[in-house]
């Protein structure tokens, strides 16, 4: 399967670069975004913001216009592809809100804002979602240069009222079991040995070893990946805590099956990578039914002498080139759950890095090495990701009461 080649736009002729299968693309020059349709209708504001959030590679000639355009360029890759993503997402729902009410989507005013959010809420969106909804049309009115209505007073009581009506009604965003040392071995355990188990083993302990999230997994790449003597050092380019620096994960040989070098160096030779993306797809080819082996007479079946073609050999598994979709990654996590034992629902993407950390915080670990293994820029931030156990145990008033 090829990888699909972007088109130079407005008759510029684009730069070649190569995807991350290694084939050849061509990424369109970054060009002025046209002037945004303030007072337009919904349709047009949607196509413009569309537009806005697109991504193009800056080339600059040495003069103004395309200067600015790759100023433009720079400004939209301040954000991350999934935060664009979640935007447009985001924007499109504001705009079909405006569209069946006539309202002007931009600019708008902090009382349409509010009400928007209001009925996000009555469809039962979540206050993480309602936050999303509102960043986004912060953002739609900072890119088209109008005034910004998402910090009114209406806004910002609307969205504090909508979190304490979801407290109050014990609708608190849940989080999915921390994946600890203890329940990856229970994951491990009925993985079989053959190429899918090899990679999904690989999978678990490089991310629980890594403390990794899903996006952060789907970018491992072979050349990214340093031997030394005390195991593996993988160079992410970016992380969500870091969209501009690099960041040097550790992955250290272990003595027991959780080893993660052991099971990633087992994978790429199984599976033959040598370059590329780690983890890929699996899939097997559809078996061909009445299809004769090559070389040699097929003898006829003598209870049916009708049918005389037989079933070809079992296909060999196919690995793909491209790496694994962060939500193929969540798929994996959450099926060797269910096999082993625990309901699908209850572990995800985000398990291994809490289990990673939550393990740590059990074994006595020092705060400051959790954050740097998680690659947090806050203890805030590295508090929401540890799973505490019994409330009771080590209670800092044991002894005293």
């Amino acid at each position: 399967m090829t990888e699909p080649t972007a088109r130079a736009t407005d008759g510029q002729a684009g730069t070649p670069r190569a995807t991350a299968t290694g084939a050849l693309t061509v990424i369109p020059p970054a060009r002025l975004l046209p002037p945004a349709p303030i007072g337009a209708d919904a349709k047009s504001v949607r196509a413009w913001f569309d537009d806005a959030v697109e991504t193009a590679e800056p080339e600059m000639d040495g003069t103004l216009g395309a200067e600015r355009a790759a100023a433009q360029a720079y400004q939209r890759m301040a954000k991350a592809k999934n935060t664009r993503e979640a935007y447009r997402s985001a924007v499109r729902a504001w705009c079909d809100w405006c569209a069946k009410r006539d309202l002007p989507p931009l600019p708008a005013c902090g009382e349409d804002v509010a009400a928007f959010l209001a009925a996000e809420r009555r469809r039962e969106m979540t206050p993480n979602t309602i936050d999303l909804r509102r960043a986004a049309i912060r953002y739609l009115h900072r890119a088209a240069g109008c005034p910004v209505p998402t910090d009114d007073a209406c806004v910002s009581e609307t969205v504090a009222g909508i979190r304490r009506d979801a407290a109050a009604k014990g609708q608190s965003p849940e989080k999915k079991v921390a994946a600890t040392a203890v329940i990856i071995q229970q994951l491990l355990a009925p993985i079989q040995d053959d190429l899918r188990g090899k990679r999904d083993r690989a999978l678990l302990l490089v991310g629980f070893a890594g403390a990794l999230r899903r996006s952060e997994l789907a970018s491992i790449r072979v050349e990214r990946l340093e031997k030394t003597d005390r195991g593996l050092r993988l160079t992410m380019p970016q992380t969500k805590g870091s969209q501009t620096d690099s960041a040097l994960v550790p992955l250290p040989y272990g003595q027991t099956e959780l080893c993660p070098v052991r099971a990633l160096n087992a994978w790429l030779a199984a599976a033959g990578i040598t370059d590329g993306p780690v983890f890929r797809r699996i899939w097997l080819p559809a078996r061909g039914r009445g299809k004769r082996p090559t070389g040699g007479e097929v003898p006829a079946d003598r209870g049916n002498a009708g049918q005389s073609a037989v079933d070809v050999p079992p296909p060999l598994p196919q690995i793909g080139k491209a790496a694994l979709t962060t939500r193929s990654i969540a798929d994996i996590v959450q099926a060797r759950a269910v096999a082993a034992g625990f309901a699908r629902r209850d572990l995800a993407g985000h398990s291994l890095k809490r289990g990673a950390l939550s393990t740590g915080m059990d074994r006595g670990i020092h705060p400051a090495k959790l954050k740097r293994l998680g690659r947090h820029k806050s203890f805030d931030v590295l508090g929401e990701y540890l799973e505490f156990g019994d409330l009771f145990d080590g209670h800092p008033l044991t002894g005293v009461l």
